[in-house]
């Protein structure tokens, strides 16, 4: 049984699968860029009352699993984790500013998820078994 995280008024098992993708593809990524990119989420995430669970990727794009509250809107999340592992990435190693000719490191672009808990067609079982 996953772990059930509770707030004060809810109870709740939310996690989400990230990937975020260099921009025009360029592999650029190396293991200390993952090192620092995978420290730079840990501390937006907490900001978040979030938790990232698992960070990996190659060197055009990178994975997440992170765990976060109904009270996250997504769409600030990844906009948070984009806009800082860009500018502390780009400020740290100067291979990556020199990858682009403007202060940019992600595509607009991203993946988004929902997983974990029962497969939909259980959940579909069981909300089609209750007495109305």
């Amino acid at each position: 049984m996953s772990e059930i995280y509770k707030n004060r008024h809810a109870a709740f098992n939310l996690h989400v699968h990230l990937v975020f993708i260099t921009k025009y593809r360029k592999k650029v990524l190396g293991e200390l860029h993952h090192e620092c990119f995978s420290q730079c989420v840990a501390e937006v995430c907490k900001s978040f009352d979030a938790e990232l669970k698992e960070c990996n990727g190659e060197a055009d794009h990178i994975h997440m699993l992170i765990q976060y509250p109904p009270t996250v809107q997504l769409s600030k999340l990844v906009n948070n984790l984009k806009s800082v592992t860009s500018r502390r990435m780009r400020g740290g190693f100067i291979d990556l500013r020199a990858a682009y000719s403007k202060p940019v490191l992600w595509s607009r672009s991203y993946f988004a998820s929902s997983c974990g808990g029962a497969p939909l067609d259980i959940i579909k079982q069981y909300i089609q078994n209750q007495q109305g």
